[in-house]
């Protein structure tokens, strides 16, 4: 499908209008079944850095409120009661240390009784009468207590699941943001890649270019981005970036965007320089590559994802074969069934995509044993949006327990010593699940960018 143009505001407002209403029917369910009126969730409250100095970090707003509006202020406070018009309680107090951030669109006023407050106070008259009635939603337990919520009424566990299977599925508007987010982290991508290409550069001046070209600061991103250059690609996270402009023939890139508050997560995988090893390490992107497209065609509803991350292992023990990383004679049966596959991709093929990064609802059915770090363990269903990032990394821990274990006799260590100065190797693309087939809202927003 092709992309729209990031802010298309009479495309954002009649998705959100149908998206307030489908959501509220679903919170109409949950509180009957909770005998309950309604809800008063809180934004959040920002939280001190240090105990030691006075700095705050930015507010991380709470899911449950950004599931109805796009506002980034801390002390708010919305009320829904299914039947009436959301109330929210807009926190208008300012300091003259720091500034609020401004909506990136104003296409939700609207919909909403906006009250300016103050103080908590104005929000406890105001809900005073039917408190009973209703349940507190949000992170700051204190501010709750204040509004008058007993304990056993501020996010009660129960209706905290029910409430975080209700992002499961999305919205239109939802899949309109998060395609959106892709936009904008393709475009960074796009620069990061091409910078590459073109000559040698620090680990912090690529970061800084990807925030350039998406136009984010660096709190604005949905996680710390992943800038990795040759053998820092085997540091899952690496997030502490080199200063020093090295000559690295490798890069890994994971690295997303908000639109509207909701995320992208993308990781890309470059290769550059001439050599037989280079060769054989971009022969082995070009295979993962080939093998994340047909686990994304089989990403359809009523599959399981843990089939998926299976099959992935299954995947990836055949392209080790294949480049010779495995040694010869040894079968892609042998490298899954040793659990050779598990020391060389040890994460999970990929999580649940939304208002977080690592969003909610997929991963209440634990996963097996040789699965632990897999974050998605359902059967997909038709609007759930996903990731799969399958990889390949030459960590040196890892390597050292497959050295001194049966099932790193399948090896060609040679070969896997050679490697290890080029890290790793991720590809991750951002999914949506339709009844009739499957949004690439990735591969869809590089494509529009001319970029394979």
């Amino acid at each position: 499908m092709a992309t729209q143009t990031l802010l298309d505001v009479d495309a954002l407002t009649a998705h959100y209008g149908a998206h307030l209403e489908n959501i509220t029917g679903r919170y109409r369910a949950v509180l009957e079944k909770h005998g309950l009126d309604g809800v008063v969730i809180h934004s959040g409250t920002a939280t001190k850095k240090s105990i030691f100095d006075d700095q705050f970090w930015p507010i991380f707003v709470v899911p449950f409120f950004k599931h109805w509006l796009p506002l980034n202020v801390e002390g708010c406070a919305l009320l829904v009661v299914p039947g009436e018009k959301p109330t929210l309680f807009l926190n208008v107090e300012r300091g003259f240390w720091e500034g609020v951030p401004q909506p990136e669109s104003d296409h939700f006023w609207p919909f909403f009784n906006v009250v300016e407050i103050r103080s908590p106070a104005a929000i406890r008259e105001a809900i005073s009468a039917r408190v009973g009635r209703l349940a507190g939603v949000g992170e700051d337990r204190s501010f709750l207590a204040s509004l008058g919520f007993a304990e056993d009424r501020i996010l009660p566990k129960g209706l905290f699941t029910d409430l975080d299977a209700l992002r499961v599925e999305k919205t239109p508007y939802e899949t309109y943001c998060l395609q959106q987010a892709n936009v904008r982290a393709c475009r960074g991508h796009a620069a990061v890649l091409a910078a590459f290409a073109a000559g040698d550069h620090t680990e912090l001046d690529l970061h800084l270019t990807y925030l350039a070209a998406t136009g984010q600061d660096d709190p604005e991103t949905p996680y710390k981005n992943i800038v990795a250059l040759g053998e820092h690609a085997a540091t899952l996270h690496h997030v502490t970036y080199g200063r020093k402009k090295i000559a690295a023939q490798s890069l890994l890139l994971d690295a997303g965007a908000t639109f509207l508050g909701y995320d992208s997560d993308i990781t890309r995988t470059a290769v550059k320089g001439t050599g037989d090893v280079a060769d054989t390490f971009a022969g082995l992107i070009k295979h993962i590559d080939t093998f994340q497209l047909e686990l994304v065609s089989l990403a359809t509803s009523g599959r399981n994802y843990q089939w998926l991350h299976d099959e992935a292992h299954r995947m990836l023990a055949r392209a080790l074969v294949s480049t010779g990383i495995a040694k010869a004679g040894a079968s892609a049966e042998a490298l899954v069934d040793a659990g050779t596959t598990r020391k060389l991709f040890p994460h999970g093929l990929g999580h649940s995509l939304g208002l977080v990064t690592h969003d909610v609802g997929c991963a209440s059915i634990a996963p097996r044993p040789d699965n632990p770090f897999l974050r998605h363990t359902a059967d997909l269903t038709v609007d759930q949006v996903f990731t799969i990032e399958p990889g390949c990394y030459f960590i040196p821990s890892m390597l050292e327990q497959l050295r001194a274990a049966p099932e790193g006799g399948h090896l060609n260590w040679k070969l896997v010593e050679q490697l290890v100065p080029f890290g790793g190797i991720r590809i991750e693309d951002d999914l949506h699940v339709r009844a009739d087939g499957l949004d690439n809202y990735t591969r869809d927003a590089f494509a529009d960018l001319g970029v394979v």
